[in-house]
């Protein structure tokens, strides 16, 4: 017997990159709906009734109402939005930061976003080991491919090639930021942390960055040891990446393919005194469909990297 998956919003760029990753996989049957269902509130409650899991690829709003439309069904649900990452009752869905367990027993799973699954990626286990201090002012500089932004953004940039850089989140207070705060420390960061998100002219791929003056900070360990532990931390994933090397740069390509891996960086000064923590990652890969497929396959009692493209 299948699996029963439905994505609601499948014609959307994130549900559309699921539906590739389950596409062929004989474990699960995709319950779809026609574009005359697909808006309809009576079609979606009868799907969430009917499936044993819902990805959710809706702007918030309707992420909050599609949960109360699966209210008494079977169904568990994994949603991509932001609507529910640090709301009570809903485990995060970053398996290798709060635990393949957590997640694998999980009714309700809240999906990372793209840019905070770098910084968390990045932070988590550094402060976990004591290695930096929760009391610290991060901040975090990150760049993307524009369709993060989802069609609207995706449209704007394929019809103006002459937008070479966008800079935005300038009001601060990002949609993002709570759930960086969160889950970066374990009982959250004591400050907020400055995120500075841009966007560039190309369609995947995501560079993130947490910039750390070592010799300002109380009780910040050197670059190798904060290396050292990150690559303790992550030994054994196929997913997560932790590079020994120190290249000279860092490449998006405008030609990449999908990918589901996370690779992370740490780059430090000759004196130990500055370190540059990076993570490298497909904005819809790690940062969004491969991470729900991730997700379901521990939900639903399979090989955790099923399905995914991990280019390794």
């Amino acid at each position: 017997m299948t699996i029963s998956v439905f994505i609601d919003g499948a014609v959307g760029t994130t549900g559309l990159e699921i539906a590739d990753r389950l596409a062929g996989r004989a474990e699960f049957t995709l319950l779809t709906l026609d574009d005359a269902q697909r808006k309809s509130p009576d079609a979606r409650r009868t799907a969430y009734h009917s499936a044993d899991f819902a990805i959710l690829c809706l702007p918030d709003e309707a992420a909050i109402e599609a949960v109360a439309l699966a209210e008494g069904a079977k169904v568990r649900i994994i949603d991509a939005s932001s609507a529910h990452r640090v709301a009570p009752g809903w485990t995060y869905g970053f398996p290798e930061v709060i635990g393949r367990e957590a997640v694998a027993s999980a009714k309700l799973v809240s999906n990372p976003g793209c840019y905070p699954t770098g910084f968390i990626a990045l932070l988590a286990p550094l402060l976990r080991a004591g290695l930096l201090p929760s009391d610290w002012p991060y901040s975090v500089n990150a760049v993307s491919g524009y369709s993060g932004g989802g069609k609207a953004l995706i449209a704007r940039f394929e019809g103006d090639p002459d937008i070479a850089f966008r800079s935005y989140g300038l009001a601060l207070g990002h949609k993002h930021v709570p759930e960086m705060q969160r889950y970066a420390a374990p009982s959250g960061l004591v400050h907020t942390p400055v995120f500075a998100p841009s966007v560039i002219p190309a369609h995947r791929g995501m560079v993130v960055e947490v910039p750390l003056p070592l010799a300002a900070i109380p009780g910040a360990a050197s670059p190798d040891a904060l290396r050292a532990a990150l690559t303790a931390f992550y030994e054994g994933s196929t997913v997560v990446q932790v590079h020994a090397d120190a290249p000279a740069e860092l490449l998006l390509h405008r030609s990449a393919r999908p990918v589901d891996r996370l690779d992370l960086h740490v780059f430090g000064a000759s004196d130990g005194g500055q370190a540059r923590l990076v993570a490298v990652l497909d904005n819809l890969g790690k940062g969004a469909s491969g991470a729900a497929v991730q997700n379901l396959n521990l939900m639903a009692g399979l090989p955790e990297t099923a399905g995914l493209v991990l280019g390794i």
